[in-house]
């Protein structure tokens, strides 16, 4: 199982959110490509960026920053979400070296998108689902649906996504442990693997994860737990290599 850094993008910076909201953020560094150069240095083998100011703005606000660290590291997969809505965005995060790209609200709001960028550009595509008490949250979290994260994603598991992240919004950024039990329940309801992301705290949340991973679970995003030092990013890829393999 792959342990995957989070380098959250507001206003240029590095920053950490509470729930998702942007007026509750934590500024880590205003050189985020020093910030992914920390984290490959320490063995990272990918990396999950958010484009903050783009999930609300619809469209990207940080790709500079974006592509400046792809061409640092070319030979990263990266993936990148937030303001992630058009064909266009997406052949030109493609073409600066981006390896996924992470569909949320909109493909909440029109999974048909899911499909045809699925179609564009097979092999490429993550469909992002953010969950508060199973429920999908949308724009950033701001807003909660009545729509089903189980029932959302089995529309996807036809049409090519490579994988799903899962994000239980009640956790993230709170170092409150990971909500296993949904993510289990969310990888055993579909064919496609799904990426465990929100309140990964120390050690015992990757054992946890690990202990699960061959239900589906491929990787899981880390942020503000690696930040704050509860959780040693190498030491937690270490025991996730020793328990699932690499």
């Amino acid at each position: 199982m792959l342990l995957i850094p989070a380098i959250d993008l507001k206003d240029g910076q590095c920053v950490r959110l509470r729930q998702g909201r942007m007026e509750d953020d934590t500024v880590f560094s205003d050189d985020p490509v020093a910030v992914a150069r920390h984290w490959v240095e320490r063995g990272a083998r990918r990396l999950h960026l958010v484009d903050l100011n783009g999930a609300f703005a619809g469209e990207p606000v940080n790709g500079a920053i974006v592509k400046a660290i792809a061409s640092e590291f070319p030979d990263l997969p990266i993936q990148i979400g937030g303001g992630i809505r058009s064909p266009e965005i997406i052949q030109a995060y493609l073409d600066a070296g981006v390896q996924w790209l992470i569909i949320g609200t909109k493909a909440v709001r029109e999974p048909e998108f899911v499909a045809d960028m699925c179609r564009r550009f097979p092999g490429h595509i993550i469909v992002g689902l953010d969950a508060k008490d199973g429920m999908v949250a949308t724009d950033g979290w701001a807003n909660v649906t009545d729509i089903h994260v189980v029932d959302l994603a089995k529309r996807f598991e036809n049409d090519g996504v490579s994988s799903i992240v899962y994000t239980d919004i009640s956790r993230d950024g709170m170092l409150q442990g990971v909500n296993v039990e949904a993510t289990v329940a969310l990888a055993n309801a579909v064919s496609i693997p799904v990426i465990a992301s929100g309140g990964i705290t120390d050690l015992e949340d990757v054992r946890q994860l690990c202990a699960v991973a061959a239900e589906g679970i491929e990787g899981a995003i880390t942020g503000r737990a690696i930040y704050e030092g509860t959780l040693d990013f190498e030491a937690g890829q270490q025991l996730s290599d020793q328990l699932t393999g690499r």
